[in-house]
C-alpha cells in the first residue's frame, strides 16, 4: 500500500490519489538542514507549499482527499519551492487560512459580525478588520450584505476568523460588495479553474460584455453587468462552463456575440 511504503510525488502527478497515500519528496541537505527541493538543475530553492487535500508528514505529504494530484513548478517568492495539491470535486467548502471568500452577513454580535461562508460553521469578522476602521469610524455593514475577505484564522479547533485587510492594512479590493449584482454558487473545482492565471473562460467572456466579477474560493461568484439580461447571460455561461468543452463554449459565445 502507498500509505505504508510511500511513492514518489512526481510520479503521481496527474493520477488519482486516495486518503492515506504517502507521497515522498526528494530532500536536499544544505547548511540549514534538510530542505525539500522540487525539480532538477538550477531550480531555485525555497519553501514547499502544501495545498488543499495534502498534509505534511515527515519527509513527505499525506493525502487527505480523493482526487487528482496537481503540481505547479517552482516560481518566485513564497512558492519558490513549488506547490502540490489535490484537485477534487468537493462541494462542501472547508475554510483554509489565506483563502479569499465571499461571505453573507447573518448577524451582529457586539463588535463582531457573523458571516455564512458555506462551511460547517459561521465565520467571525471584527468591525476593526476594515481599512481605516476605528471605534468612531465604523464600517456600515448590515445583515444580508456580501463581504469579500480572507481567512486570518482557519483550523478545526477554532472558529474561522475573516479580515478585509492585508498585512499592510490595505483593503486591496476586499470589503463590502455592491448591493446590485447576482450571487450564485458553483463547484470548487470550477472556481480554481476560473482563478487560474490567464483563464480562457474569463478572457472570452470579457470580449462579450463588460462586467464586474468577484470569485470566492468557497464556490461563490458575484457578477454585475450593465443590464440584468447581460448579467444573467454571463451567469448561465459560467454555470455551464463546468459541463461544456472549450469548443462548445466558443460556439455558444459566438452565437451570443452575433445577436
Amino acid at each position: 500500500m502507498a500509505a505504508e511504503s510511500g511513492v514518489a510525488a512526481e510520479a503521481c502527478v496527474g493520477q488519482v490519489v486516495l486518503p492515506g497515500d504517502l507521497l515522498l519528496l526528494p530532500a536536499h541537505p544544505d547548511e540549514d538542514g534538510e530542505r525539500l527541493r522540487l525539480g532538477t538543475g538550477t531550480a531555485p530553492r525555497g519553501r514547499l507549499l502544501c495545498g488543499p487535500g495534502l498534509r505534511r508528514c515527515g519527509a513527505g505529504l499525506l493525502v487527505t482527499k480523493c482526487g487528482l494530484l496537481r503540481h505547479r513548478q517552482a516560481g518566485s517568492g513564497a512558492a519558490a519551492g513549488g506547490v502540490y495539491w489535490v484537485d477534487s470535486q468537493q462541494k462542501r467548502y472547508v475554510p483554509v487560512k489565506g483563502d479569499h471568500v465571499i461571505g453573507i452577513v447573518t448577524a451582529k454580535a457586539g463588535d463582531v459580525f457573523k458571516l455564512d461562508v458555506g462551511g460547517s460553521e459561521q465565520a467571525s469578522l471584527s468591525y476593526l478588520a476594515f481599512e481605516g476602521a476605528t471605534k468612531r469610524n465604523r464600517p456600515n455593514v448590515q445583515v444580508g450584505d456580501l463581504i469579500y475577505g480572507q481567512f486570518l484564522v482557519a483550523n478545526k479547533d477554532m472558529e474561522p476568523e475573516m479580515v478585509c485587510i492585508d498585512s499592510s492594512g490595505r483593503s486591496t479590493g476586499m470589503g463590502i460588495i455592491g448591493q446590485d449584482g447576482f450571487l450564485f454558487k458553483v463547484s470548487l473545482g470550477l472556481i480554481r479553474k476560473l482563478l487560474a492565471p490567464k483563464c480562457e473562460i474569463i478572457e472570452e467572456l470579457s470580449q462579450l460584455y463588460p462586467f464586474e466579477l468577484v470569485l470566492g474560493m468557497n464556490g461563490r461568484i458575484w457578477v454585475k453587468a450593465k443590464t440584468v439580461q447581460q448579467t444573467l447571460i454571463i451567469v448561465n455561461i459560467l454555470e455551464a462552463c463546468e459541463y461544456m468543452t472549450a469548443e462548445q463554449r466558443k460556439q455558444a459565445l459566438a452565437k451570443l456575440s452575433g445577436n
